[in-house]
C-alpha cells in the first residue's frame, strides 16, 4: 500500500528527474557549427561565438578570416580581437557606476561640473546620460573626420556645436555622444587615461586577458580582425579611428572575454546588487549601458554594437546564468537572426538553419533597374549597375551588391531593403529609420 508520504516522495523524485534532465539537455553543436560554416560558405558573415554557462564555456567557433591578402589568408579564431563597438557601452556604465558607490560621483552630478560648453550641462545629470535621455545629439562631421585620430578637445568642441534635440529627461534618445563624455569624465575623476583605468577597475579584478581599449587603426599584429564586405570578393573596408568613440565603441576584446565580463557583472564581482539592479532597470527600453532581449521565451539582458560592416552582441540569461558573445568582421546576414538562430538551438526550438540561396531574377528585370536614381531638389543620388546577373548600388564610388529576395526587392546591408517599381520609375531604400524614394533619371 503507497501512502501519502510515499506518494509525496515519488512525486518529490520525479520533479527532480525532470528537472535533472532539463538542465543535462545536450547541445546540438553540429547545427551550431553548420550555421556558422554555410554564413561563410554562402558569403553572409564572418565571426566567432562563445556560448558559456555557469561561467564555464559550453561551445565556441570561429568562422572566416581576419585578414585576407594576396600572400594568403588569415583564419579567424578564438584568439581574435574584434571591435565590439557600443558593448564598450557597458563597460563604460560600470566604471561609472563603481565610481558613484565610491562617493566619487553623484548620479545627480551635472554635466556642466565637467563639460560647461555642453549646451544644456548644468541641465543634464550623469544618470541621464547613462539612460540615453540627455538630449545631446551626435555629431554633426564630414565622413573623413572619423576616419582620422582626433584630441579630446577636438571632439568636446564638435559635440559642443550640437543643439540639444529635447530638454533633459522628457525624452530618450541613443546618444553616442554622451557616452564618449562619460568615458572622458572617467579620465577627469581618475586623473587617468580610460585605458587604464578599464585594465584596473574590470581586466584584473576579473582576469580578463584580451580586453582593451583601442587606438587609431586595426592593428593586425595583436591579432585583431580587419573588417570586409563581400563583393564578389571578400574587400576590406576602412573602419573609423578608435580616437572618435572612445568610451562609447573603442574597445576591442574576444568574446570568451565578453562572456567573463558579463558574468562577473552578474555575479557581483563588479558592481553590488543595488547598482546593477539600476542598469538593468529599464526606461523606455533602456537601462544604464544595458539593454533587454527577448528569445525563445526568455528574457536576457546585456548591449549591441555595430559600426561599417562589423558587429556585436552581449547577452545574459539571470536565471540560467547563460551568457553569449558574438563578434564579426563581416556584417551581412542580420546579427539578430544569428542569435536568436543560436538561442533557438540551445533551447531545443524548432529552427532551420537557412539554405541562404538567393532568388533568381530574369536579366530583363536586372536590366530595368539599371540607371542614376536621385531625389529631386537634394544631392542625393545612387546609381545602379550591373555586371553578370548581379546589380550593385555605387553611392559615392563604393559599389555594393544587391541580393534578391523576390523579382523587385533586394537586400542591400542587414535591415536595409531596395525596392524597384518601373512602371513609377521609383527605387525605395527602406532603413529601420525609415525610407528614401529616388526616381529613376530618364
Amino acid at each position: 500500500m503507497i501512502t501519502t508520504g510515499m506518494k509525496t516522495m515519488l512525486a518529490i523524485l520525479c520533479c527532480l528527474l525532470v528537472c535533472g534532465i532539463s538542465h543535462a539537455q545536450t547541445l546540438d553543436k553540429a547545427r551550431l557549427d553548420l550555421l556558422f560554416d554555410r554564413l561563410l560558405d554562402k558569403h553572409k558573415g564572418m565571426g566567432s561565438i562563445t556560448l558559456t554557462k555557469d561561467g564555464k564555456l559550453l561551445y565556441t567557433h570561429s568562422f572566416g578570416y581576419a585578414q585576407i591578402t594576396d600572400a594568403g589568408n588569415k583564419p579567424l579564431t578564438d584568439n581574435t580581437r574584434y571591435r565590439i563597438a557600443s558593448i564598450t557601452k557597458t563597460y563604460t556604465a560600470v566604471m561609472i557606476l563603481q565610481l558613484v558607490e565610491e562617493g566619487k560621483l553623484k548620479l545627480t552630478s551635472p554635466l556642466g561640473q565637467f563639460f560647461p560648453q555642453i549646451p544644456n550641462a548644468d541641465k543634464i545629470t550623469i544618470a541621464q546620460i547613462l539612460q540615453h535621455r540627455s538630449g545631446i545629439p551626435d555629431m554633426t562631421v564630414d565622413p573623413g573626420w572619423r576616419a582620422q585620430a582626433h584630441t579630446h578637445e577636438e571632439i568636446v568642441a564638435a559635440i559642443a556645436k550640437g543643439k540639444p534635440l529635447f530638454e533633459p529627461d522628457s525624452q530618450h534618445l541613443y546618444s553616442n555622444t554622451g557616452y564618449v563624455l562619460l568615458g572622458y569624465i572617467l579620465e577627469k575623476v581618475e586623473g587617468k587615461p580610460y585605458a587604464d583605468i578599464l585594465q584596473r577597475r574590470i581586466n584584473k579584478k576579473i582576469g580578463l586577458q584580451n580586453t582593451y581599449l583601442g587606438i587609431g587603426n586595426t592593428d593586425t599584429s595583436k591579432q585583431e580582425a580587419l573588417s570586409y564586405r563581400y563583393m564578389g570578393a571578400w574587400k576590406e573596408v576602412p573602419e573609423m579611428d578608435l580616437s572618435i568613440p572612445a568610451g562609447a565603441g573603442a574597445i576591442i576584446a574576444t568574446p570568451t572575454d565578453m562572456c567573463h565580463f558579463i558574468t562577473a557583472l552578474f555575479e557581483g564581482k563588479l558592481l553590488s546588487k543595488k547598482s546593477l539592479d539600476l542598469m538593468t532597470t529599464m526606461r523606455d527600453g533602456e537601462g544604464m549601458g544595458m539593454e533587454p532581449f527577448s528569445f525563445a521565451g526568455h528574457t536576457l539582458y546585456g548591449h549591441t554594437g555595430g559600426s561599417n560592416v562589423s558587429g556585436s552582441w552581449l547577452a545574459y540569461e539571470p536565471t540560467e546564468k547563460l551568457a553569449l558573445a558574438y563578434t564579426t568582421n563581416a556584417k551581412i546576414y542580420p546579427v539578430k537572426d544569428i542569435v536568436a538562430g543560436v538561442f533557438d538551438i540551445y533551447w531545443n526550438k524548432p529552427y532551420q538553419v537557412p539554405t541562404f540561396d538567393a532568388v533568381a531574377v530574369s536579366d530583363e528585370l536586372l536590366n530595368q533597374y539599371v540607371g542614376v536614381y536621385v531625389i529631386a531638389g537634394t544631392p542625393a543620388k545612387m546609381t545602379v549597375t550591373k555586371n553578370g546577373s548581379n546589380l550593385f548600388i555605387d553611392n559615392n564610388g563604393n559599389a555594393i551588391p544587391l541580393e534578391a529576395t523576390s523579382d523587385t526587392t533586394f537586400t542591400l546591408a542587414p535591415g536595409v531593403t531596395v525596392t524597384f517599381d518601373t512602371a513609377n520609375k521609383q527605387m525605395t531604400i527602406k532603413r529601420p529609420q525609415g525610407e528614401r524614394v529616388f526616381t529613376k533619371q530618364p
